[in-house]
């Protein structure tokens, strides 16, 4: 079974580091105390960091999905089509069932958020992202040695990927389907998974599949 990390590029369950974030997971604990309501780990390959060459980065956790379950994209749509699609280039394998003990594995691939904590109506502020960016988003990305290639699902988890990895938003646009060359690793943009966004056809299965096939065709096997 894949992995939740556990490690020095993780937060802790209490981190203080973003007050407001921290105070609305308090509230979720006393209104759900059986849920997660901490920080979501990276989700990443049993086999070890050394099998990942892919990294997959959300904007942050949803209140009733990874935030109540503890595992990146579990517990909403938005899991339902990014693993559907995983699993059809060879990412994943097992049965995707919504729950973080559903047996589901990741193949050469990790999976995380800019954010670690879920934010109010789904919004982390500037500083929010920034704070979560410098101690953790940036450490899981370097804990990670042969990663070869990062898809980022929307304009903010785009964004800090490239100022992640020390380089300009202005030179490295976000586009849906955009594929920039970022040094040691090939940079990809999806528009975001969401119902929303499916369900208002800025996203369809096909767009979203064709950036993955086109990550598949990058990184050929193993």
């Amino acid at each position: 079974m894949s992995i939740l990390y556990q490690g020095g590029s993780e937060p802790p369950r209490d981190c203080p580091l973003c007050p407001r974030l921290h105070d609305f997971i308090a509230e979720w604990r006393a209104r759900e105390p059986e849920w997660h309501n901490a920080p979501v780990p990276t989700f990443a390959p049993a086999e070890g960091d050394e099998k990942a060459r892919l990294l997959i980065v959300g904007l942050a956790p949803g209140v009733r999905g990874a935030n109540r379950t503890g595992r990146p994209f579990t517990g909403d749509y938005a899991g339902t089509l990014l693993y559907g699609t995983l699993e059809r280039f060879g990412f994943a394998r097992g049965r995707f069932d919504a729950r973080p003990d559903d047996g589901l594995e990741l193949v050469d691939t990790a999976i995380t958020n800019a954010v670690r904590c879920v934010p109010p109506e789904n919004k982390p502020v500037g500083s929010e992202i920034r704070t979560c960016r410098q101690h953790y988003f940036m450490p899981t990305i370097e804990r990670f040695p042969n990663l070869k290639a990062i898809v980022s699902l929307g304009t903010i988890a785009h964004q800090s990927t490239v100022r992640a990895l020390g380089l300009a938003v202005k030179d490295y646009p976000f586009s849906h389907g955009c594929e920039h060359d970022g040094g040691r690793l090939r940079l990809f943009a999806s528009y975001h998974c969401s119902r929303y966004n499916t369900n208002t056809g800025r996203l369809t299965e096909e767009m979203f599949v064709e950036v993955f096939g086109r990550v598949r065709e990058f990184l050929g096997e193993w």
